[in-house]
């Protein structure tokens, strides 16, 4: 053992070839014990090869030896010699000391190749040796948590919780909180989320999300403001945050918010819609017409926006610019039966009864089973003179709304005259 701590002293002395050549020297005349401690230098050392060498040898000589086996199979995992890894801890059988470490290695093995449900069944084999251990209940839970098997995750968890809230770096009520708001049990959820001191941007957002779901709006704006003095670029949670400013009645707030995010997220058209809407709440009608419009160039399928803006443009009898604005959406073919109804009615306002005629008929494809269509459409076509026509739309009226007494006692009139 004397060589030995000379080559410790040389590497403490900043000697490390001296070390090495020292025990080099030394090992072809070491005795088992020595060349023991001689592999465990050299794993210190970052010798991964020459580690594995003189373990090989030592395993050949004490082949029942389980933590050799252990040993090995860790450096053969430094070396990224997985399948070699593999077969290495398979062959530690149900000792004591290394049989539960060795599935859990094997767990984390077939996970990283994908293969799930093979990591699972090792980890349920550790189990069975050692029913108690949170340890395996832990990686139990993390495995299911990876896979999206949140109720699973959600078992395993709970029995870690019970016996140790926080296990290493892992807050376990965090895992529970985030596992519960996946299944959308958001009450339990925040409850775990509470517990907690939440730092990380991606749980503070989580977290405000689920007090979100929940209408805790309070706690969704306190914990988001928290989130962007940590990241202010955190462009997920601007949209949320307007929300949750304008659930409680701060809607200058809200729209600050909301053109903050635009600042830095030009292209989020969700956002724009949502700046716009509050714009138009806080009388900055301009501004909002100009935010919409920037929602829908961005994304011509935005229906929810388009039919805000329409709305808003009935408001302002604004029925040219309804005109204008679907001609140009439909041009795009970004086709919706709506939006053929919504044209004829425009057509309608601005006396050109000839294009809402079209329009009526063309959006009559998709609205013949809707009352409301059937009643506007008909009597539209007696304005129009088209009085046969007319007839024949609000009798498919009156079929759907056979109680409607004065559109049947129109029709009797006209069938009368």
């Amino acid at each position: 053992m004397e060589e030995i701590r000379k080559a410790i002293t040389h590497m403490e002395n900043d000697q490390p070839q001296e070390a090495v050549d020292t025990l080099e020297a030394y090992l072809p005349g070491a005795n088992e014990e020595e060349k023991f401690t001689i592999a465990e230098l050299y794993m210190q050392w970052g010798m991964h090869e020459e580690a594995k060498a003189v373990l090989l040898q030592l395993e050949q000589m004490f082949p029942d030896e389980m933590e050799l086996k252990m040993m090995l199979a860790e450096l053969f995992i430094d070396l990224n010699e997985d399948q070699e890894a593999i077969d290495k801890l398979d062959q530690i059988v149900e000792d004591e000391d290394y049989f539960v470490p060795a599935q859990m290695q094997l767990a984390d093995l077939y996970e990283a190749q994908g293969l799930f449900e093979v990591a699972e069944q090792k980890l349920l084999a550790a189990k069975r040796f050692d029913p108690s251990e949170p340890v395996i209940d832990l990686a139990l839970g993390e495995l299911a948590l990876s896979t999206a098997s949140y109720l699973k995750a959600i078992t395993y968890y709970e029995k870690v919780y019970e016996k140790q809230p926080v296990m290493g770096d892992i807050d376990i009520a965090l895992r529970l909180a985030e596992a519960y708001a996946a299944t959308g049990e958001f009450e339990k959820a925040l409850t775990y989320y509470q517990e907690t001191d939440v730092n990380d941007v991606e749980q503070l957002f989580s977290f405000g999300f689920t007090a979100f779901k929940l209408s805790r709006y309070d706690i969704a704006i306190s914990t988001w403001e928290k989130l962007l003095k940590e990241e202010a670029d955190y462009l997920s949670v601007y949209e949320y945050l307007a929300k949750a400013y304008e659930e409680e009645g701060l809607t200058e707030k809200a729209f600050e918010t909301a053109e903050k995010g635009l600042s830095l997220d030009e292209y989020n058209q969700k956002l724009y819609f949502t700046a716009g809407r509050l714009a138009r709440q806080l009388g900055k009608n301009d501004r909002s017409y100009f935010l919409i419009r920037h929602a829908i160039a961005l994304d011509p399928g935005y229906k929810e926006a388009i039919l805000y803006l329409i709305e808003n443009f009935k408001l302002d009898e604004d029925h040219d610019a309804i005109i204008e604005l679907l001609t140009h959406i439909l041009e795009t073919d970004e086709e919706d039966a709506a939006y053929r109804w919504e044209l004829a009615r425009a057509y309608n306002e601005t006396e050109s009864f000839d294009e809402a005629l079209k329009a009526y008929g063309e959006a009559y494809t998709n609205f013949k089973d809707d009352s409301d269509f059937l009643k506007e459409y008909g009597y539209f076509l007696l304005e129009e003179g088209r009085m046969q026509e007319a007839v024949e739309i609000l009798k498919e009226y009156l079929r759907l709304e056979p109680s409607d007494i004065e559109v049947e006692e129109n029709i009797n009139r006209l069938l009368s005259q």
